[in-house]
């Protein structure tokens, strides 16, 4: 689900905070941990014949440099024959492909999936509208990954 005024407290205590606000970008409320998240995401990933191209454990990476962070994780995935149209429409749509969900926690504890819409893609690279269908399904992976 995503976030909702109605779905927000006061701070602190275990209260829901709303993720920071950025141009584009869907947070997805998650019951599972972060971890958890991922693993479910990176499941359908593969389940829908896309490839997993990388998982980056940001929170042990910042661990091992001697600093804190709390759970975040990154999951590059996509497929060619999708990616590869909107890259030779605008090859610098490269730097946003394959595509990326972002499974983190808050203060909190809560836990969140976020990933930059396709309509955002699409329009920050300049890219044809025909060519939302490409990556749309981003969407609807995202959501299963909460569910």
């Amino acid at each position: 689900m995503s976030t909702e005024r109605s779905d927000l407290r006061a701070p602190g205590k275990g209260a829901l905070i709303e993720p920071p606000e950025v141009a584009g970008v869907v947070h997805l409320r998650s019951a599972a941990r972060a971890s958890a998240t991922a693993d479910r995401l990176a499941e359908l990933v593969r389940a829908h014949g896309l490839t997993l191209f990388a998982r980056i454990e940001f929170s042990r990476d910042a661990e091992a440099a001697g600093l804190a962070l709390r759970p975040m994780i990154q999951l590059v995935f996509g497929n060619p024959k999708g990616g590869t149209p909107l890259m030779v429409a605008n090859p610098v749509s490269g730097l946003a492909l394959p595509l990326r969900a972002l499974a983190w926690e808050d203060a909190d504890g809560h836990s969140w999936l976020s990933y930059e819409s396709p309509e955002s893609l699409i329009s920050r690279f300049s890219l044809p509208a025909t060519l939302t269908a490409n990556i749309a399904g981003l969407r609807a992976l995202c959501e299963a990954a909460v569910s």
